[in-house]
């Protein structure tokens, strides 16, 4: 099986994390599957992930990083779904409902795992599928991700390793799942701790994967990924973080732009950095971060973020809670045009930045037209001057506004953006007929 075959294109679609954190349910998911499916399947979007602790009954901001949290497992040491969160999946019934479900709305479903296996598992000693081995003997307790301590990384020179991933990866295809968020993978800095990059256990997990015969989207988290890895991660995963949590902060989106730079000259087909989540809409309801609010960005910087996560390709997963939508959240992630430019774009680049102002460029897949996206990363409006050969572009151009959908003129020296501090345009130039 080919793993770039299961993102062909970037993967579009809604994350539990943003709104309900820990504390997501089966009514929450449902909910959005439902909204996505009635408003926004046209437009592309379709993954619907369940984000953190689905299988942690008592799990809560407050507790879910120490160490000794309840989770449960089956005989096998593989975490399930709770089901008092998740009723559907009493009596060993897993996930399966939930993505019968979801896949009854013409939708994908996901959901989001921890590297290694339960600490409960280990320290219970519980058989490993498919061999002799035992979860004691493949755990390592002196391996535990820095922020979520309930999981314990596995030695794959053991005997066991290779085959507690490959009973991972056989259970999620028994429930159905499209796709695999696999946290605490990617190499991650933040909050000035370091984590490594688990070359051995990404490994295990891409190959599990390919046994269990489901085409399955593999996410890596979080990041920041080095660029030293693009090889590797290109060959084992779809998609993969450049950057720790994202969250509605400006001085945060500023930040992406460098990362997005760095990282647009390895995208490639079935493999994405990820630039994360959308926080738009109505997030923080049971959230990791702040309280219930619409996102904290302003209008033109949700223009900014949209434009930018659209021009470098990045997977988008919408964070908010759909039902709860506003006018502008709708109008950001419904416009054919702009998500053209994620789905159906090439030569993705940075091609100019100074302190006031950013510039981007793509070619459209189909037509080679240009696309150019005009980032006014100042605190007030501007009118910011694209000269055309500065893009190595001649001749005259009709200029149409993805945004505001609809042409604006003919230019053939310079492009002029009016744009409102900290937002964004971006245009499609087609030749004039000579």
């Amino acid at each position: 099986m080919n793993i770039s075959e299961n993102a062909p294109t970037p993967p579009m679609g809604w994350n539990s994390w943003d709104c309900f954190g820990v504390s997501v349910t089966e009514d929450d998911i449902k909910a959005n599957a439902d909204y996505v499916a009635k408003h926004l399947k046209q437009y592309g979007w379709e993954y619907i992930v369940v984000d953190l602790c689905w299988f942690a009954p008592d799990a809560n901001t407050d507790n879910y990083k120490k160490f000794g949290l309840h989770q449960l497992t089956d005989e096998y040491g593989r975490l399930i779904p709770d089901p008092v969160k998740f009723p559907s999946s009493a009596g060993g019934a897993g996930f399966k409902p939930l993505a019968d479900y979801v896949h009854d709305l013409g939708l994908k479903f996901g959901i989001h795992i921890m590297r290694g296996i339960p600490w409960q598992a280990a320290e219970n000693d519980l058989p490993i599928k498919g061999c002799d081995a035992t979860a004691g003997q493949i755990a390592q307790p002196v391996d535990v991700c820095l922020w979520y301590a309930n999981m314990y990384g596995v030695n794959l020179t053991r005997d066991g390793g290779q085959h507690y991933y490959d009973s991972l990866a056989e259970l999620y295809a028994s429930w159905d799942v499209d796709l695999i968020k696999a946290d605490d993978m990617n190499s991650w800095d933040g909050e000035g701790n370091h984590e490594p990059y688990h070359t051995d256990e990404i490994e295990a997990l891409a190959k599990a994967i390919d046994k269990a015969g489901r085409p399955v989207t593999l996410s890596l988290s979080p990041g920041a990924a080095r660029v030293c890895n693009a090889a590797h991660l290109r060959r084992h995963a779809n998609m993969w973080r450049i950057s720790f949590d994202f969250w509605d902060e400006w001085e945060s989106l500023q930040k992406q732009f460098d990362r997005c730079a760095l990282w647009a000259p390895y995208i490639k087909q079935g493999h994405w950095p990820d630039a994360d989540m959308l926080p738009l809409g109505r997030i923080g309801i049971r959230g990791e971060v702040g309280d219930a609010r619409f996102t904290n960005f302003s209008e033109p910087e949700q223009f900014t973020l949209m434009t930018l996560w659209c021009i470098f390709r990045s997977p988008l997963m919408f964070g908010g809670h759909l039902p709860e939508s506003d006018e502008l959240s709708l109008r950001l992630i419904t416009n054919p045009e702009v998500i053209a430019v994620n789905q159906a774009s090439s030569n993705n680049r940075q091609v100019s930045r100074d302190e006031t102002s950013v510039v981007w460029m793509a070619e459209c897949l189909k037509s080679g037209d240009p696309y150019v996206a005009v980032f006014n990363v100042s605190d007030t409006d501007a009118e910011i001057e694209v000269d055309l050969s500065s893009l190595r572009l001649s001749g005259n151009w009709t200029v149409r506004d993805l945004w505001k959908r609809h042409s604006l003129g003919d230019v053939s020296q310079n492009l002029v953006a009016s744009v409102q501090g900290h937002g964004a345009a971006m245009y499609r130039l087609s030749p004039v007929a000579s």
